[in-house]
């Protein structure tokens, strides 16, 4: 389905971006990936800016084109307590900045099937204590990506992700931890994956603009003290 396409994963060295870029691969893609930490890709910061133009034009020189762009690389996550001035300065950079500017440098040379796939969370509509780093980032590329359809319609189809519960070294959970979702277990880097290759495939064709949520059901699920053993400690 997708041999020979371009594909561009930030982030893609571990975790949820690494099970991507295995992904297409597989599909035949020619995979780029871009992360800060060593390995076998692009080494460089999200943050900077002439890092980012670097990565582009190796992309451009080797291919002309892009297909795919999924902006995956994780955000600092720290809270308001902790969280310096600069910090929430570079989260924004990693989350939400780098995301735009990847999308602007690929911009004209985005094939008439291209997509963007933006990995948001679900922490972009619910929160925990002392997140707001990661939190913000995570809300800003959720909007970016519908400001990015419209600007690109017609060109570029831009779709987010917004992961739950993942966990990245596949374990498997019972008890509370499982159930406290309505699908039953904690979710793994293959839900995202799959779900990334579906909206960059043409069976996607007439969704662009669009968040899909990839929780378990767990933003769904009404919580009330003393519900199902549960409790509030202040």
């Amino acid at each position: 389905m997708f041999t020979g396409r371009v594909v561009v994963v930030t982030g893609g060295a571990n975790g949820i971006g690494r099970c991507i870029a295995e992904e297409f691969k597989k599909q035949g893609a020619h995979v780029y990936v871009i992360d800060k930490a060593d390995g076998e890709h692009f080494v460089g910061d999200l943050a900077d800016k002439a890092t980012l133009e670097r990565f582009a034009g190796e992309v451009l020189a080797a291919h002309g084109r892009v297909d795919m762009l999924v902006n995956n690389a994780l955000p600092l996550m720290k809270g308001i307590d902790s969280c310096s001035y600069e910090e929430f300065e570079y989260a924004l950079a990693v989350g939400v900045t780098a995301p735009f500017y990847l999308a602007k440098l690929f911009a004209p040379h985005f094939a008439p099937d291209g997509s963007i796939i933006n990995i948001s969370s679900s922490r972009d509509r619910m929160s925990q204590k002392q997140t707001e780093s990661y939190t913000a980032a995570k809300g800003g590329i959720a909007a970016l990506t519908h400001a990015l359809a419209v600007s690109l319609a017609g060109r570029v189809r831009v779709n987010s992700i917004s992961p739950g519960w993942i966990d990245t070294a596949y374990t498997h959970y019972e008890g509370p931890d499982a159930v406290q979702q309505p699908a039953g277990r904690v979710g793994n880097p293959q839900d995202i994956a799959q779900m990334v290759l579906f909206l960059c495939s043409d069976k996607a064709g007439f969704i662009t603009g669009e968040n899909i949520c990839i929780d378990g059901g767990m933003t769904k699920m009404m919580i009330y003290h003393g519900d199902h053993g549960w409790s509030l400690e202040e």
